[in-house]
């Protein structure tokens, strides 16, 4: 059912954009495809909004189209297709899984601006973009050691791309850096929006001893599961805590807004080039909600290491880092690991109990 209604949404979209070609010639016709629905209240949700601002600061000069829960497969692609068949001179794909649809669409169509989400190939018709999550993990890391009585966290993980893994190896090295004996606890969904597989991967981390957890997955489902169970989260992207009122501890704020309303100038002022942008917590392409459910002690410890973050006295992947299989991780950032290791990270470090799916 989800994929005909994904088809059919597709194919209104298609005609609908013919139709209203002619009165609508003059503007820049803006595609965005999203992996789940807006209406998660995360990932997809936040990339809305900043759609939004979009017509808000430029609507005269703009059109845009959105397309939800767009699959991860050859469908991708021929959305891709279908959107710049129908005029669409600029497209945001913004899921790590739409990378190759990206780079093949972007060859057929040398004059179509792409911008990917959490990609990391390049052409000259193509920029990347992301924030760096890590960040916010180690921070997370650092506060769940801190709140935890069971001395084990969890991390209901989604797919074991690299952004997952940088951030679990994140999450695990932070809360290491506080209590050195931490445990940590993984189940992965194998889905970014599936609210009820979501709580299910919640309830077994929790039964199997976790009081703190971290998720990647899109929906509030980890934080409303923790609330009822009385542990403490921290949601993916957007600040949730009305789902968690007293299991929230902060949660990482995803704002695209700014960076997708500058690109788009950019290719209206015809000055748009193949970039790729990394955001810090420095940045403003993400900020920390305040931090909740923590003793006072807690949250000074928290505001304070967020501190060191920004200032780059804290590091997550500082030297020597070592893998699973107790070696150390050439350091080619100087003292850390450098933008492109963490990138495409495809190991844990070593403390984590549980083996990469697929190693």
């Amino acid at each position: 059912m989800k994929l005909l209604k994904f088809l059919s949404l597709v194919v209104v979209i298609a005609v609908g954009a013919v139709a209203a070609h002619a009165q609508a010639s003059d503007k820049l016709k803006i595609g965005f495809i999203y992996v789940g629905p807006i209406g998660d209240h995360g990932w997809s949700y936040q990339h809305n909004r900043a759609r939004l601002e979009i017509v808000k600061a430029l609507g005269g000069k703009v059109e845009t189209t959105y397309l939800e829960n767009v699959p991860e497969s050859a469908d991708a692609e021929r959305v891709m297709e279908r959107l710049v068949r129908s005029g669409h001179k600029m497209i945001f794909a913004t899921s790590f899984g739409y990378m190759e649809s990206v780079l093949k669409v972007a060859k057929r169509h040398p004059g179509v601006y792409f911008e990917h989400a959490v990609g990391f190939k390049r052409a000259k018709n193509v920029s990347n973009y992301m924030v760096q999550m890590h960040q916010a993990d180690f921070l997370m890391g650092r506060i769940a050691a801190k709140v935890s009585k069971s001395g084990t966290i969890g991390f209901v993980a989604t797919y074991p791309v690299p952004v997952m893994i940088a951030g679990i190896n994140a999450y695990f090295l932070g809360a290491q850096s506080v209590n050195p004996k931490i445990k940590m606890k993984i189940v992965w969904t194998n889905s970014w929006f599936n609210p009820t597989m979501e709580a299910d991967a919640a309830k077994t981390v929790i039964q199997q001893g976790a009081d703190v957890l971290r998720t990647y997955a899109d929906s509030p489902a980890v934080l409303s599961t923790a609330q009822k169970l009385g542990v403490h989260a921290f949601p993916l992207g957007s600040n949730m805590i009305k789902f968690g009122p007293k299991a929230q501890l902060t949660a990482d704020v995803l704002q695209w807004g700014g960076y997708y309303t500058k690109r788009v100038k950019d290719v209206l002022a015809g000055t748009w080039k193949s970039d790729d942008t990394w955001g810090s917590l420095q940045s403003g392409m993400f900020f920390m909600a305040p931090y909740t459910n923590m003793p006072a002690e807690v949250q000074r410890f928290a505001k304070e290491s967020e501190a060191a973050l920004r200032a780059g006295k804290l590091v997550a992947f500082k030297c020597p880092v070592i893998n699973q299989k107790g070696k150390a991780v050439p350091c080619k950032g100087g003292d850390r690991l450098d933008a492109g290791q963490i990138r495409s990270m495809n190991w844990f470090v070593k403390g984590i109990g549980t083996k990469l799916p697929g190693k």
